[in-house]
């Protein structure tokens, strides 16, 4: 049975990743400074803060490689199909800069920004989610997660 001083410092902990909005990195470092001031204390915070920081990093990691994956074919996307000239002034001249360039931009933009939408809804859902969890005095394992700290 978990105490009640244990459960709150949990939520905390949780809910502390939602400083994302008001703080840059807060989703990080407050989680970790919370969990490593508490990990000694009790197993149940050690364990939750572990499943919380591996969450935020799992999605900083599936972040990074959608944009990745995205500005490369959004840059190939833009510059295929067009010539760069420098006239006699060392000024650059685009050629050839069609309307189907601008589709498939748009389409390109409009999904990596659903993906996105889409993944800060669920980790908003999913940590709200853990939080309850957590103060029910249960653990609480993030899903599509990768076990960066054990």
């Amino acid at each position: 049975m978990e105490t009640i001083a244990n459960k709150n410092t949990s939520t905390i902990l949780q809910l502390s990743a939602l400083t994302q909005y008001f703080i840059p990195l807060g989703n990080f470092i407050f989680p970790a400074l919370i969990w490593s001031l508490k990990k000694n204390d009790s197993e149940f915070v050690d364990y939750n803060g572990k499943q919380a920081i591996n969450f935020q990093l799992s999605l900083f990691l599936y972040s990074f490689l959608l944009a990745v994956i995205a500005i490369p074919i959004f840059l190939c996307t833009f510059f295929s199909n067009m010539d760069l000239i420098i006239n006699s002034d060392g000024e650059w001249i685009i050629e050839q800069f069609s309307l189907g360039n601008i589709t498939w931009l748009v389409l390109i933009a409009v999904i990596a920004v659903c993906i996105v939408i889409l993944l800060k809804t669920a980790e908003l859902f999913l940590i709200l989610y853990a939080a309850v969890k957590n103060n029910n005095g249960q653990r609480y394992d993030f899903p599509l997660t990768i076990k960066f700290i054990k």
